[in-house]
């Protein structure tokens, strides 16, 4: 029986890194603050998206798909999740990270190839992604979270206020195209618009459209991150295979 050497978990940051991203300064501090206690400690490995190939974070215990769009590179973002999605790979999408998880889950598995993003194809036929009626753009606002589902499980069922970086959200006429593939809504504001969405029967796959690195910091780091990162030990935890002497 083959044997997966072990190795510290391990977690490909997706994104273009710049200072002007506030969250891209935040987590350096979140994962150190995640590793001082006594569970493995996660390393970290940024993508810049002009990088990315094919199959680039395949070996990848998780996935976080960070805040920063417009990406250089949609595609490789795309490939990514993809990647993540299919192959049991822990994965969390924040902000555009979010809007890049909702495209591959409609070009992938709701035969909606040609619906785009608003930021990057303003002019496209069909808008997946599209510019919210009321700007968001370093806004605090209300999310409702969905009893029962991983979102609950992290941060608890009912209202909580989140910090936002965003103009664009999930256009709400193909909700229903999305559910119905089982796209599951587990966070919405007042309005009722999307904004957590995650899978069921994966390790962990959730997105926000809010950016829950801006309200983490050294003492206090935002419960879905936490749960990711416990979904990421476990996920390079399972890779290592014991051989059974024949």
């Amino acid at each position: 029986m083959p044997i997966d050497t072990p190795h510290p978990p391990r977690i490909a940051l997706v994104g273009d890194r710049s200072s002007s991203v506030e969250a891209h300064g935040r987590i350096p501090t979140l994962i150190a603050a995640m590793n001082a206690g006594p569970d493995d400690a996660l390393e970290c490995y940024w993508y810049a998206t002009s990088s990315l190939g094919e199959n680039d974070v395949s070996g990848f215990d998780g996935v976080w798909v960070v805040p920063g769009s417009p990406y250089a590179n949609p595609a490789g973002v795309l490939n990514a999740i993809r990647t993540a999605r299919t192959e049991g790979i822990p994965l969390l999408g924040t902000c555009g990270g979010f809007q890049h998880v909702l495209l591959e889950f409609a070009h992938n598995l709701c035969g909606l190839a040609s619906v785009d993003h608003a930021e990057t194809h303003p002019d496209a036929a069909e808008l997946l992604i599209i510019p919210l009626e009321c700007s968001l753009f370093g806004e605090e606002a209300s999310v409702t979270v969905e009893a029962d589902t991983v979102a609950a499980g992290a941060m608890g069922a009912g209202a909580s206020t989140e910090r936002y970086f965003c103009r664009y959200g999930l256009n709400p006429r193909y909700l229903e195209q999305l559910q119905a593939r089982g796209l599951i809504v587990s966070g919405r504001d007042p309005g009722g618009d999307a904004r957590i969405v995650e899978l069921a029967d994966h390790p962990f796959y959730l997105a926000s459209l809010f950016q829950p690195e801006l309200s983490s910091d050294s003492t206090w780091v935002h419960p879905i991150i936490v749960t990711f990162a416990a979904a990421v030990r476990d996920h390079a935890r399972a890779r290592v295979v014991v051989e059974v002497p024949a």
